[in-house]
């Protein structure tokens, strides 16, 4: 499942298998086979930028009808690291008595129902073994739970198709072992109440009568008894398998970060602890005990907690009071817990001044390649705050924009995005006089494209002809002094290919511009040629790299003259469920239909989520391999922390779905962010052979999104990609073909995709070659079994 900032565990191949471990399975040692939960936001090159509700009580129950009004007494809260303040929009609401069937319009608070005739009750076990627990609404224990999910983060709802809410075993958690793999049975599957894709959403479970959970010891007394099972209402997405979370689901295993009932510290002393929030937990007896407080460490299921003694089966724990509240009311409102990590930065509610400071100061910090760009925040603030502080001045939102987009222009880099500002882009842009020209190897341009009776073909220009200069200066100068307006750009090459693109647009203003070209097998000439409000040759200009968004997530078809396959991944920000069954599905025919080789197209893919391309990668393998980390910004260390926990690494697919024929993979400019893991994965012992004109284009980590004024929003690059040696492998730098096809007047005007055809070539070749090899093998094996004879 892609959810994100989820744990990570120790950097240690995971398994070939996702077999799940036994209920007191402990972690493995670096000689065992591990797995790992990367913590990635989306890497998908940006384009711009459920309320609680209580469950309805089954036939068997009785609905209990909730009150008003709160208990009157309750514990002192106690404060976590954590804990954010309610903001001044935000207003309590009173729980609804029965589930909505869409979405709730009041949200219900935190608190469960009120008690009845007594608040506070002690229910005596059999034989107690510790202090009795002092139980708030004794109603016998919880019988179902609702809540809700309230998400800022933009990207949290990106390729998800089967969101689901569970009861999450939190085994891993008291073990400290990231490895754990939560038991199927224990998932016990809530209903999605309302819209997912409106924040926020709201979900039910009625729990099951007895939970098939992980039993754990928690009560520290040094002697062994059943133990309790622990559970926090977790949110997952489904990508692989069976309606059940299985270890590519899980990323590996532990467990949740962030989306869950419970509270999780984001401090470098406490990272990964649990520090507040609700867990629910069944006692299949009443002899066992649980925490009713952190104890002095501050820290959960440690020896110096104080221990409770719980009755037979479920209860709620706060663990926002101290002590613990133990509240055992049948309907239980429980909500889940955005982290500060993972929310959106907002400073929508700041002048356009003091919002561009705070982003400066984010960025200062937070920007993954501040030393690797060379970029000087101090400078870059001084020239554009003037900007910041005039828009202030006159309430200009115009003016506003486009300062915020300036400052993204500042920085060399494909992830970052602001504000697109169409008034400015039309009046730079709309005149045009009919042609699009590109680049040769040589260093020549060429016309390309030709508007039919437009300015440039009524002045004679032809396709193929040499552009030499406009306006007396020459073309190459030209296109370094034009304006990319699809940038920023990560690399030189994706830069030069932006401003060759715009080379041919004018300002409205422009009447008409001097052109010296020379048609082919012709003299060169000059010639003034008007202007004309014309967007075809713009649209063929940036539209040939651009999906019609007709596609699937990936196409395949059987190249059925060469005996090849090909495949061409449009996104890995699709439906990532649908990804993964169109995959598996093309996987399973080339091995059953025994396919030696495989063409991976990638020239039209421009990212998405960074985990689903490394698993997809992964079906080409045998092995585990490392794929490298990605570091962020730490506050309480003051630098770019890269947690060995969270180091990237293939979880394999079963045996009968990994392909282990020949690959050949085309890359190209457009094929950025997470297209460029893929790319990058397929180099790991060259698995793959790289086919392109140019390198990717060069983006390389996972992306952050701040809301500013005027709902505009502001996109950078918060996480560090490198290599499994520490080095920055991608961010300028793109993945470099291992044949580069050079661009010529063929590969541009010919009929033939020269890429495509290099890639058969290779492959056609590769396969002649391990066919007389085996040849030559088995030659040699028969003269050595006749000579044995």
């Amino acid at each position: 499942a892609a959810c994100q900032n989820k744990p990570a565990p120790t950097p240690t191949p995971p398994p070939e298998s996702a077999e799940q471990p036994t209920e007191n399975s402990e972690s493995p040692t670096t000689s065992e086979t591990a797995v790992t939960k990367p913590t990635e936001a989306p890497t998908e090159k940006p384009e711009t930028q459920p309320t609680e509700n209580s469950e309805p009580s089954t036939a068997s129950e009785t609905a209990v009808t909730e009150p008003t009004e709160a208990p009157t007494e309750k514990p002192e809260t106690q404060p976590t690291e954590n804990s954010e303040p309610s903001t001044a929009s935000e207003t309590a609401v009173t729980e609804p008595t029965e589930a909505p069937t869409e979405k709730p319009e009041t949200q219900p608070t935190e608190t469960s129902e009120s008690p009845t005739a007594s608040e506070t009750a002690v229910t005596k076990p059999t034989e107690a073994r510790f202090p009795l627990a002092e139980i708030t609404n004794d109603e016998g224990g919880p019988v179902s739970i609702t809540g809700i999910v309230t998400y800022t983060n933009p990207f949290f709802t990106l390729g998800v198709a089967s969101p689901v809410i569970i009861l999450e075993d939190q085994a891993g958690f008291v073990d400290r072992n990231e490895y754990f793999l939560m038991p199927v049975e224990s998932q016990a599957l809530a209903q999605i109440t309302s819209d997912f894709f409106e924040s926020p959403f709201s979900y039910s479970l009625a729990l099951p009568i007895e939970p098939q959970g992980s039993l754990r010891d928690v009560d520290q007394d040094g002697e062994e008894n059943n133990g309790i099972q622990v559970f926090a209402p977790a949110y997952w997405t489904n990508t692989w398998g069976d309606p059940f979370l299985e270890e590519r689901d899980l990323h590996g295993g532990g467990w949740s970060t962030a989306y869950a009932s419970t509270r999780i510290s984001e401090d470098a002393d406490t990272e990964r602890e649990i520090v507040g929030g609700k867990l629910l937990i069944y006692a299949p007896d009443d002899q066992q005990g649980f925490p009713n407080s952190f104890g002095k460490d501050g820290l959960l299921f440690t020896e110096d907690d104080p221990i409770v003694q719980m009755p037979q089966g479920y209860t709620i724990v706060d663990l926002d009071t101290n002590p613990f509240t133990f509240d055992r009311a049948r309907h239980q409102v429980v909500n889940l817990i955005e982290p500060e990590g993972a929310a959106l930065d907002d400073y929508s509610n700041l002048s356009y001044a003091k919002a561009f400071d705070a982003l400066i100061e984010q960025l200062r910090n937070e920007y993954a390649f501040t030393e690797y760009k060379n970029l000087d925040w101090d400078a870059i603030h001084t020239n554009l705050r003037p900007d910041f502080e005039a828009a202030d001045d006159d309430s200009d939102p115009e003016a506003f924009r486009i300062a915020l987009r300036d400052l993204a222009w500042s920085i060399p880099d494909g992830h970052v995005n602001g504000p697109w500002i169409q008034d400015e882009f039309s009046f730079m842009n709309a005149n045009g006089i009919g042609l699009v020209i590109d680049e040769l190897e040589d260093g020549r341009f060429i016309v390309t494209y030709l508007l039919e009776n437009g300015p440039a073909a009524q002045a004679g220009i032809e396709i193929g002809a040499e552009l030499i200069a406009f306006d007396g200066i020459p073309t190459s100068e030209a296109v370094d002094n034009t304006i990319g307006w699809t940038g920023p750009y990560s690399t030189d090459h994706n830069e030069r290919l932006g401003k060759t693109a715009f080379v041919t647009r004018f300002s409205v203003l422009v009447e008409s511009v001097e052109v010296t070209f020379a048609n082919p097998d012709a003299e060169a000439q000059t010639v003034a040629i008007t202007t004309e409000f014309e967007e075809d040759s713009l649209f063929a200009a940036l539209a040939q790299s651009i999906p019609t968004g007709f596609e699937l997530p990936l196409e395949y078809e059987l190249l059925e003259d060469n005996n090849l396959a090909y495949v061409q991944i449009f996104s890995f920000s699709d439906n990532e469920q649908l990804s993964i069954q169109l995959w598996e599905r093309m996987i399973q025919e080339l091995n059953e239909n025994d396919v030696p080789g495989l063409i991976i197209d990638m020239r039209m893919n421009g990212g998405g989520s960074g985990f689903l391309a490394d698993q997809m990668a992964a079906y080409f393998f045998d092995e585990a391999h490392s794929l490298g980390n990605t570091g962020d910004f730490d506050d309480d260390r003051e630098e770019f922390y890269f947690d060995d926990r969270g180091e990237n690494f293939f979880y394999l697919p079963p045996e009968d779905l990994r392909y282990r024929g020949q690959v050949a993979l085309i890359v190209g400019p457009d094929c950025a962010s997470a297209c460029e893991f893929f790319s990058y994965d397929m180099t790991i012992v060259d698995r793959a052979e790289i086919i392109g004109h140019y390198p990717t284009a060069g983006l390389g980590g996972s992306i952050r999104r701040v809301l500013m004024p005027e709902d505009e929003y502001f996109t950078f690059t918060g996480g560090r990609a490198v290599d499994s040696e520490g080095n920055i492998h991608i961010e300028g730098i793109g993945v470099v073909p291992d044949i580069d096809v050079p661009v010529t007047v063929e590969s541009l005007l010919g009929d033939e995709d020269v890429l495509l055809d290099t890639a058969i070539s290779y492959l056609q070749g590769n396969l002649e070659t391990e066919s007389s090899d085996d040849d030559a093998a088995g030659s040699d094996s028969g003269s050595r079994r006749e000579h044995n004879r």
